[in-house]
């Protein structure tokens, strides 16, 4: 045989086996695919989930923009909290729509709170609604001395800023105004609050047992307005505010609870008011959330005086100048001896009336002398009371 013609003829089998293996191959379904086509599918699903996500808290941030902010426009982070400086903020539960009121109602909390980031730590402390305080802010600022609590019913939340930071003589910055028929919605809202009752009482058709207790927007209403059955009356109504305040804020920022981020900013839209813009809360919540570990609470504590025939709790000074110290020091100012209206009443009583700080009696013969806010000359010749404090605006 020749040869060449076997060459040939390999040649002719080896072509053609090639060509048999490439139809092969472009004949053959394309099963080694299958892993890169499931994967485009999740990344497009995944990609789709976040679009959707990010959709929905946009949303949401823009709703809770625009339900916060309203129609001022004043959406800005104010300079103070854009540069983590420490604050404050008057916290004013009115009762404004509470057992069928409809008027402007007085404040039936008042907590003054502090935040500094840089020290990690922050300060709520309670006034008593019954406190005495000159109260300003009203038409003409007239002498006009009255339980603290009324300041609201005279000129709103900027009368109370004003009272308050006269009588402890602290800046204060930030104010939120809690109409009290918000708690009941805002605490259904978040699905309810845990607190640790102190004693067994009712209230309001409401029953309260002693120990931790879950608790609804009914029943936390009347578990911080109960007063008359409190061995502590007011310093221990003062004590379970804080509880609910604090376990409601723990519950609206949880994660639980974001779903139900619509009825917060309905509830927030009706009921609250603050010169807190969005922005504001927004950094507050990512640059002072630190402050909320190292919280310090605590209270003035007054004395049980009559006056004009009404209850009403009068400061010592020195329980005014402990809460200055400890605020200011939290607001990174020095300290300074307190000298106000209601330090020169307490200075005049005890040198006038020979008032005892630590008689248990309740004051009967505490006078309202309209010299501590005249000139030093007047001061030395006024011998006598005066007593045109308006009863009518102290709620009994």
């Amino acid at each position: 045989m020749n040869p060449n013609s076997k060459r040939r003829e390999d040649y002719r089998r080896r072509r053609a086996s090639t060509n048999l293996y490439r139809n092969q191959v472009f004949a053959k379904p394309k099963v080694t695919n299958k892993g890169n086509i499931f994967a485009r599918i999740c990344g497009i699903i995944a990609v789709f989930g976040i679009c959707c996500s990010l959709a929905w808290a946009a949303h949401m941030y823009f709703t809770l923009h625009s339900a916060i902010d309203g129609e001022s426009g004043n959406s800005a982070t104010s300079a103070r909290i854009a540069n983590k400086q420490p604050i404050s903020i008057l916290i004013l539960g009115v009762d404004q729509g509470i057992e069928g009121r409809h008027d402007r109602g007085n404040s039936d909390t008042l907590i003054l709170a502090t935040a500094n980031p840089d020290k990690s730590k922050a300060t709520m402390t309670s006034i008593p609604r019954d406190t005495l305080a000159n109260i300003l802010g009203d038409p003409g600022d007239k002498y006009n001395i009255f339980r603290v609590n009324s300041a609201y019913g005279v000129g709103g939340s900027s009368a109370s800023m004003r009272t308050v930071s006269a009588l402890l003589n602290v800046p204060i910055y930030y104010y939120v105004e809690v109409n009290m028929q918000a708690l009941k919605n805002l605490v259904n809202a978040v699905g309810g609050v845990d607190v640790n009752v102190p004693f067994k009482f009712s209230y309001d058709w409401c029953d309260f047992h002693k120990g931790k207790q879950h608790l609804n927007g009914r029943h936390a209403v009347a578990y911080v307005r109960m007063r008359h059955d409190d061995p502590r009356g007011d310093y221990g109504r003062q004590m379970r505010q804080r509880q609910v305040i604090t376990a409601v804020v723990n519950k609206a920022i949880s994660v639980d609870s974001v779903a139900n981020y619509r009825k917060l900013v309905k509830i927030f839209t009706k009921y609250v008011k603050t010169n807190l813009t969005f922005n504001d809360m927004l950094a507050l919540a990512l640059n002072y959330r630190n402050c909320s570990q190292n919280l310090d609470s605590n209270y003035i504590q007054g004395h049980d005086a009559w006056i004009n025939g009404s209850s009403i709790q009068v400061a010592p000074t020195s329980e005014l100048q402990k809460a200055s110290n400890k605020l200011r020091t939290n607001l990174n100012l020095t300290k300074e001896v307190l000298d106000n209206d209601e330090t020169r009443l307490n200075t005049m009583n005890e040198q006038n009336n020979n008032i005892k700080w630590k008689d248990p009696n309740p004051f009967t013969n505490y006078q309202i002398y309209h010299s501590v806010i005249s000139s030093e000359e007047d001061n030395k010749s006024q011998s006598s009371a005066d007593t045109s404090v308006n009863v009518n605006a102290i709620d009994k």
